[in-house]
């Protein structure tokens, strides 16, 4: 991701150590977890691990290349044999969160939420500023985007994401836990879903989003505007098609008059199958790192290369143990920083999650 100098405290592509930081765009997506892969296979070297199943490492271009030659696509198109693997371990779909310094959880991502991007346009024959008229482009533009803005999709929960309430719900007291306890029922009480929806973190796992990203218009200071523009970037729940977020955001904007043309968008993938085996596993590796800290069946909102590899038929998880403040998630952000201790943590976790994946599953009883 591009990151300005001008907008950070230190030069955003030099590694800064600083009271117990490490600052630097990638720290925490995703360069970090790469070092951190690379030095858990020098260590399991050193310490002469002999893996009874292959472990493979690929580094690629990630999603926000798009499609270079050196990506996760390319590299399945066109060198599948280098990694027909039996399971994919994505950090960079994973994601360990923690509040106030306190470490809550660590997910077992099974799925990502489809982008879709969407181009408003109001338009008009224009004129001198000093004729203004109703069909102004920018206010017809504005007054569609403001309804947008207070339009809630409807609540749409997956396998993955009730898991994740129900899990979720035991790390939490008094209202909040009560809430996301009443969210997986048949019919979830409207003030429960009101207050999850007021809030960030859960809404985006309750539905479909869509958000203005970029806005443009006018040609002139002294003229009428013939054109405005307003980018929309929507994050859809698996499954909801793009015909049906559009018609859904047609309904929500309110006004013919405006033309919604869908852009190209992301790809959707299918949903791995988080089977008890495969969560008892990761269970069992984090709590050798960190006892008592619970592990939760996600949904991503963001995207990641994942996608390619469950299109692939690969069964794939994304999992992480880089702890990063939900609060305070500077991902693509300004000063975006690591713990030192934090990445020092990721790196056993790393090491510990490759030895238990690279041995061979048990028999099955006969």
């Amino acid at each position: 991701m591009e990151a300005r100098r001008e907008d950070w405290n230190m030069n955003p592509f030099e590694l800064v150590e600083k009271d117990g930081w490490l600052y630097g765009r990638g720290t925490i997506d995703m360069k970090g977890q790469d070092a951190a892969m690379l030095a858990a296979l020098i260590t399991l070297k050193q310490q002469g691990f002999v893996p009874e199943r292959d472990i493979i490492l690929a580094l690629t271009a990630d999603e926000e290349a798009g499609d270079v030659a050196n990506g996760a696509a390319w590299l399945l198109k066109e060198h599948r044999a280098l990694v027909d693997a039996a399971l994919v371990i994505n950090p960079d779909a994973g994601e360990a969160g923690m509040k106030n310094g306190k470490r809550l959880y660590v997910g077992a991502q099974t799925s990502e939420k489809v982008y879709m991007t969407f181009m408003l346009e109001a338009s008009d024959k224009g004129g001198h500023s000093s004729r203004p008229t109703a069909a102004n482009p920018i206010y017809r533009l504005a007054r569609g985007l403001d309804r947008l803005s207070a339009f809630p999709f409807p609540v749409h929960l997956t396998g993955t994401t009730t898991g994740y309430f129900r899990r979720r719900a035991l790390l939490e007291s008094g209202t909040v836990r009560a809430d996301m306890l009443a969210v997986v029922q048949p019919k979830p009480a409207k003030a429960a879903l009101a207050r999850l929806s007021a809030n960030v973190e859960t809404n985006i796992l309750l539905r479909t989003t869509c958000t203005a990203t970029m806005i443009e218009g006018g040609h002139a200071q002294n003229a009428l505007p013939q054109r405005a523009r307003a980018t929309i970037q929507c994050r859809a729940i698996p499954g909801e098609s793009p015909e049906a977020v559009q018609r859904a955001l047609a309904g929500a904007i309110a006004d013919p008059s405006l033309k919604l043309t869908a852009l190209p968008g992301g790809m959707p993938s299918p949903e791995t199958a988080l089977t008890p085996a495969l969560m008892a596993q990761v269970e069992a590796v984090v709590q050798t790192i960190w006892p008592g800290v619970a592990v939760l069946p996600q949904m991503s909102a963001g995207a990641s290369d994942s996608i390619y590899t469950r299109s692939a038929g690969i069964p794939t998880l994304g999992v992480d143990g880089m702890f990063d403040d939900l609060d305070d998630a500077r991902a693509h952000g300004r000063d975006e920083p690591i713990g030192v201790k934090a990445f020092n943590e990721e790196l056993d976790f790393m090491v510990a999650l490759m030895r238990s994946f690279s041995q061979k599953a048990p028999a099955a009883p006969k």
